[in-house]
């Protein structure tokens, strides 16, 4: 069974810059690289649900314009069905900056159409939300409509995930409505006002997610891989290393619609973890964001060797 998954969130084309550092504020400095390509946290974890395996769609609005067009057509590529409102706005951009070397990244987004998606457009699409085995989204686009489509999700008895990216600060109500909370290690902090920098800070951020209400939290460590809480247990699944790491900007996306389609094909939360660690150790060793999103052929071949 593929299992089915919903996400409510925003596609942007992603402008991305390479170069050795930052400019500083009134700096022109020459870059090394440049690429146009499809992105936006919502996009980027459909495609990345769609490519592990699960029947996907997503949840969202664009503009009329080649940035719409690029959405259609990495969608139509990964197998990702669109729930689309389309209006005058603009779709959205993200300026990323990758730094040579590391792959590290920093990141401007304006989400244009998909930052008016709102309540009513929510309700629009109700049964494809209750419908899903797997809801997710994320904070790039209102937070009303964030709220709106985990209610309807979690009222449905359809497993939800937020992935509260860019962090920002959160209702107290919001928590209850997630099964599981995905941030990275900044975005927890920000949230919890815990630093995480180990596994035992992590597990600290992960219970105070729990005590505010989640169901279960998931704090994305990048090279230390994740550490999972289900509320009572904490455990720290390792990352997967695939090769050399090229752009660690996609890594999160890859592992959050990974983790949602081996949830909604029935796998338990650890394994999910595991594989959504796997698709991650893939998608840092290519450029990109939604173009570095693996297969789920490619996750299981390398789960496969370790």
């Amino acid at each position: 069974m593929a299992g089915r998954v919903s996400i409510l969130g925003v596609f942007v084309a992603d402008l991305t810059f390479r170069a050795d550092r930052q400019p500083s504020i009134g700096e022109t400095l020459l870059g090394t690289g440049f690429a146009l390509g499809p992105g936006g946290k919502g996009s980027n974890q459909a495609v990345a649900a769609a490519r592990a395996g699960a029947e996907t769609v997503i949840i969202t609005r664009l503009g009329r314009d080649m940035f719409a067009d690029m959405a259609d057509e990495i969608w139509a590529e990964a197998g990702v069905r669109g729930a689309v409102m389309r209006g005058a706005t603009p779709t959205g951009a993200a300026h990323i900056y990758v730094e040579n070397g590391s792959g590290d990244n920093a990141i401007i987004i304006y989400p244009g159409a998909a930052g008016e998606i709102s309540v009513a457009d929510v309700e629009s699409q109700r049964v494809e939300i209750e419908h899903s085995d797997v809801f997710i989204t994320q904070l790039e686009q209102p937070l009303k409509a964030a709220i709106a489509a985990l209610e309807i999700a979690k009222a449905a008895g359809v497993t939800t995930i937020l992935n509260p990216a860019p962090a920002r600060a959160l209702p107290q109500e919001i928590y209850p409505l997630c099964d599981y909370v995905t941030p990275n290690e900044t975005e927890a902090e920000q949230l919890t006002g815990i630093k995480v920098v180990d596994i035992p800070s992590a597990t600290q951020a992960a219970e105070r997610f729990c005590d505010l209400g989640a169901k279960g939290a998931i704090i994305t460590l990048g090279a230390q891989g994740a550490l999972l809480f289900d509320g009572k247990e904490a455990r720290h699944v390792p990352a997967v290393v695939a090769g050399e790491v090229v752009e660690t900007t996609g890594a999160g996306d890859a592992f959050n619609g990974s983790f949602a389609a081996a949830l909604a094909r029935g796998l338990d939360p650890l394994a999910a973890t595991g594989f959504g660690c796997a698709a991650a150790g893939i998608s840092v060793t290519r450029p990109g964001t939604a173009p570095s999103m693996p297969t789920r052929a490619e996750i299981e071949a390398l789960l496969s060797t370790l």
